[in-house]
């Protein structure tokens, strides 16, 4: 393939990834709603977690489902893409989770301000490596539910997302380094999401389910 033809479709996956991930459900879904921004309330960011504390349950389901299928929808048309032009880079579902994060973060429909990209990341993982996927839910699910702090459960798997996708590439005896590297990008950007909680975390003070947004 000529190396123009191939930079075009790596240009596309990337600026579809963005697009689908600039489709924000936290905020479609209380605009249509209520006809609101879910960024004036609780903690002000456009995702599951306020839109449960907001809202309820029935609409954060929707929205952990809405940004968890664009994830997977990404990385799907991604593949589809790449496959169609002779497989134009064994990386085009990692560019595309990037991109689709990347969206969600700093949405271009809604000012280039999202949400901090926990369930369009998990998205991206499941559909990427579904073992890793598996295995960071069996540990971090309980984790959420033991100590009703989601951000915990979030910043933790985003140090061992990298740890794991490498042992498991190790165990299928795969190369890991691509993949390790491609990780460590994904969990870092989770980390600087969640740097307040971080702080929140490390002074004890992080909300958890079931109390008010302090």
């Amino acid at each position: 393939m000529h190396i123009q033809t191939h930079r075009a479709v790596l240009a596309g996956i990337a600026l579809l990834s963005y697009l689908l991930g600039s489709l924000n459900f936290a905020l479609i879904l209380s605009k249509l709603m209520v006809r609101d921004d879910i960024r004036r309330h609780g903690s002000g960011n456009a995702g599951m977690t306020n839109m449960l504390r907001t809202y309820g349950k029935g609409p954060a389901i929707a929205t952990a489902a809405g940004d968890f299928l664009k994830a997977v929808a990404a990385v799907v048309l991604a593949r589809l893409i790449s496959a169609r032009f002779g497989g134009v880079s064994p990386l085009a579902g990692y560019l595309a989770g990037l991109f689709v994060i990347l969206g969600h973060l700093f949405p271009v429909f809604f000012g280039f301000r999202g949400g901090k990209g926990v369930m369009v990341s998990l998205g991206v993982i499941f559909i990427i490596d579904p073992l890793v996927f598996a295995i960071l839910a069996v540990v971090f699910i309980p984790m959420v539910f033991i100590t009703r702090i989601v951000s915990l459960a979030s910043v933790l798997g985003a140090i061992l997302f990298p740890a794991v996708t490498y042992l498991v590439r190790r165990f299928q005896g795969v190369p890991p380094l691509q993949d390790t590297v491609c990780s460590c990008v994904i969990g870092v950007i989770i980390l600087i999401t969640h740097r307040e909680n971080i702080v929140r975390l490390l002074n004890g003070t992080e909300n958890r389910f079931g109390s008010k947004k302090k």
